[in-house]
């Protein structure tokens, strides 16, 4: 077992009353796996991830990695935010070694691993350039490079291609898959958009509305390999259709999980 969220509650206490954005929440997260959250807004996607991240707390229930559980941040977990948050001032290898610096690695070794994630998101040619020099899609790639430079052991992921196009939103979820193919590196991401989710990963955990639940654990199993052509599959419709079912209240008795 890598990551388990174990029977987690959170409740936000306000001047109109306790609020519970999560209710009996059970996830795993195998190593090497890719696994999407997915849900509307109000379903809680967001804090579940920050509780994964340790940015938050539970009101009750565990977070564990390998077993320790969650009491803070940790390189153990790398985060990759909907918004690029890289540090305008700074070019692009720079943002890449900041986590590594703040690790107290060496000037030498944090320029080399630098370099080395660079190539590995393609952005080798770019390490001198400045955030406000690049596309949207580069900028999330330098936050990739930098969250996988510190080497976790799961990568977190809040919706990092919500402010893309169409077009570099599909370029990119494409890369993803490249890139944890080549990395094997383990993923959580949430989402809102279910046809994303269906083509990244192996596993989906669809969510309720507030307070948010896990309503059900669709395992997706689309053959060969993963190309623009998959989301035009009939599996690759009916997992999205069934999923788009359960997230409106339609779900049947069918169930689409062993």
């Amino acid at each position: 077992m890598h990551l388990e969220v174990s029977q987690v509650l959170k409740q936000f206490d306000t001047s109109n009353g306790a609020i519970v954005a999560l209710k009996d929440i059970n996830m795993h997260v195998e190593t090497g796996e890719f696994v999407c959250a997915v849900g509307a807004s109000g379903s809680g996607k967001s804090t579940l991830l920050r509780l994964v991240a340790g940015l938050d707390y539970p009101t009750s229930g565990d977070v564990t990695v390998d077993g320790a559980r969650v009491v803070g941040p940790g390189s153990d977990r790398g985060m990759v935010f909907q918004r690029y948050t890289l540090y305008p001032w700074m070019n692009v290898q720079q943002n890449v070694e900041f986590g590594l610096k703040l690790q107290g690695v060496s000037k030498s070794d944090r320029r080399m691993k630098a370099s080395e994630y660079l190539d590995v998101v393609g952005l080798s040619k770019f390490a001198r350039a400045l955030p406000k020099e690049l596309s949207g899609g580069m900028k999330q790639r330098v936050a990739i490079a930098r969250a996988l430079a510190c080497q976790p052991k799961i990568l977190l992921m809040d919706e990092p291609f919500g402010a893309l196009d169409v077009q570099t939103k599909e370029t990119m979820q494409l890369f993803l898959l490249e890139l944890w193919e080549r990395t094997k590196t383990t993923i959580l991401m949430i989402t809102h958009d279910v046809e994303e989710a269906v083509f990244l990963s192996q596993r989906v955990y669809v969510m309720t509305a507030r307070p948010g639940r896990i309503q059900k654990e669709v395992f997706i199993d689309l053959p060969g390999d993963r190309t623009y052509e998959t989301k035009r599959k009939p599996q690759f419709q009916e997992y999205k259709n069934d999923i788009m079912d359960i997230l409106r209240g339609k779900q049947t008795d069918e169930a689409l999980v062993a």
